[in-house]
């Protein structure tokens, strides 16, 4: 058999479109060409940026060791409540922006409006967010580029690699989350070695930094207050810095409507969310708290200064106080090119959420225009607009603006996990009362509705906590209380427009259709894409390479 001729059979399927069918409704024209591979790491590529390696020195700071690592590993717990919920409705009905449009036909199309709203906002401010840091991580070795031509590289380079077609998005996002991977699981090991004795000193740490005999207030720091309110303040920040780090379901699902026979491969990428989960963010916040003390006067004296690049990072100023010389040129490198993949990721979060806002009839018309290879330019083009905000760097310092996005996209990012779940109550509460057997979807997730009641409680509180420290004596501060709850307060307002503007009825559980039509349009696409299994080893081999 011809090796590439599965890769046919998906070229051919993923042109076909609603007018193939004669449906009526909302057609969606972009094509379905990421692979395996390429969701695989698109997950990895959206999730790991400059809060892993750079930005949680400062929870580390505020909260200790041990704060830092009860708290990422907390807030693990309700992504993978969060990823439950997706993944059951995802890979039941793959298309584009899925929970988006979930809320619209599984809640209400004002809380469709108020969840696509909310998370295009959220993706479009984390564009500026990366481009703003990746000038940062490019002054670790130079400040004579213009920052200009630094803000025009990048812009430029997102606008390539995301308008003619989503398989230039995919095969970059690949290679550069290939290098997260590598960097953070590098970062794993280079703590292990070091620790036990594997460095130019051959000082074995081990846990000296949890050890409260030798380093003072550890392994639980105060923050704010003394005593037990201090402690609990400290890992309250470290919770707050753990729900803007952790990400990665809703990254995947965000690709459903162009992934390659989805029913296939999301379930498979949904699935090693537990694994990113616990090797990247989990060991990552141990392996923090091990390198380098809280109270490290470098690391101090580095965060206050906004030392450039990966000088914030807790790995390089432990590379610094062992001696070691090349690996922070190195580990920079790497920062680097995850900071430009995180934005890439962006870029094609938030083009896709208004594209399907613009199908559910909740944008400009103009947005729906897809150009010849399936990519909704104007949403492109729309989103890279927003990310001109870039430019306020010039005017300036790089340290407030990377905050100020920061602030922003907390809140932005809480509400939508919560949207998420409460999108999900409805649509299993809508399955048991229509007498569909959830054994019958093509992924049935455990724990369920436990799971999402309990991300939905744990998003809609820290949403409100986050910015709290506004509310203590003397800490006032109107920007920092704008920032914190700017879409808290946004999101019931436009709620509530949307409702009297066109009259939205609140769906009711025995009328939802679960989007038919286009279940059915993937059930089609699917069948098409089906192919002979490969014979021979060396087909074998191709697919392996292909997927």
């Amino acid at each position: 058999m011809d090796m590439k001729s599965n890769d046919e059979n998906f070229e051919q399927a993923s042109k076909k479109n609603d007018d193939d069918f004669d449906f009526q409704g909302s057609s969606d024209y972009t094509y379905r060409k990421l692979k395996s591979r390429h969701i695989q790491l698109m997950a990895i590529g959206g999730t790991i940026g400059t809060a892993l390696f750079v930005q949680i020195g400062q929870a580390l700071t505020e909260g200790g060791p041990a704060s830092l690592f009860i708290a990422f590993t907390l807030w693990s717990t309700f992504i993978l409540a969060i990823n439950n919920c997706l993944s059951e409705m995802v890979t039941w009905i793959p298309i584009t922006s899925p929970f988006v449009r979930f809320a619209d036909h599984f809640v209400d199309p004002a809380l469709g409006l108020c969840a696509g709203v909310n998370f295009f906002i959220f993706e479009a401010a984390l564009i500026p967010f990366e481009v703003t840091a990746f000038n940062v991580v490019l002054q670790f070795w130079t400040d004579k580029i213009p920052l200009v031509a630094v803000i025009c590289f990048v812009l430029l380079c997102y606008l390539a690699l995301n308008l003619w077609t989503v398989r230039y998005f995919g095969e970059s996002e690949f290679w550069f989350a290939s290098g997260k991977v590598i960097l953070a699981v590098g970062l794993i090991f280079f703590t292990f070695i070091t620790m036990v004795g594997g460095n130019p000193i051959h000082d074995a740490y081990g846990f000296r930094f949890w050890d409260p005999s030798r380093v003072q207030g550890t392994p639980f720091a105060e923050y704010i207050r003394t005593g037990s309110l201090g402690r609990f303040l400290g890992f309250l920040s470290c919770l707050i810095q753990a729900s803007f780090t952790i990400a990665g379901p809703d990254m995947v699902s965000i690709a459903a409507g162009e992934t390659q026979t989805p029913r296939r491969i999301l379930p498979r990428a949904f699935k090693s969310v537990f694994y990113r989960l616990t090797t990247f963010f989990v060991l990552g916040s141990l392996c923090i708290g091990i390198v380098v003390s809280y109270s490290d006067p470098n690391l101090l004296q580095a965060l206050s200064d906004a030392r450039p690049g990966a000088g914030s990072s807790p790995y390089v100023i432990a590379m610094q106080r062992l001696h070691i010389k090349v690996l922070p040129d190195i580990v920079n490198a790497l920062i680097l090119t995850s900071i430009f993949s995180a934005g890439n990721s962006y870029v094609y979060n938030a083009s896709r959420t208004l594209y399907g806002l613009a199908l559910e009839g909740k944008a400009p018309k103009v947005f729906k225009r897809c150009n010849r290879n399936g990519v909704p330019v104007w949403c492109v083009i729309a989103t890279l607009g927003i990310a001109l905000l870039s430019f306020l760097q010039v005017s300036n310092n790089s340290a407030v603006v990377l905050q100020w996005f920061v602030n922003l996209v907390t809140a932005s990012q809480l509400l939508n996990y919560a949207i998420i779940c409460f999108t999900y109550l409805r649509f299993y509460k809508a399955l048991k009362v229509q007498g569909i057997s959830r054994d019958t979807l093509p992924h049935k997730s455990f724990w369920q509705p436990f799971c999402a009641y309990y991300g939905f409680t744990g998003t809609t509180v820290m949403a409100f906590v986050g910015g709290y420290t506004v509310f203590l004596p003397g800490r006032w501060d109107v920007p920092s209380f704008f920032f914190s709850y700017t879409m808290i307060g946004v999101l019931p307002v436009l709620f509530v427009y949307w409702k009297i503007y066109r009259q939205t009825e609140w769906r009711k559980l025995e009328d939802i259709t679960f989007l038919d039509n286009e279940r059915l349009l993937v059930d089609r696409y699917e069948e098409e894409c089906v192919g002979e299994e490969p014979s021979s080893t060396s087909s074998r081999i191709w697919n392996l390479l292909q997927s």
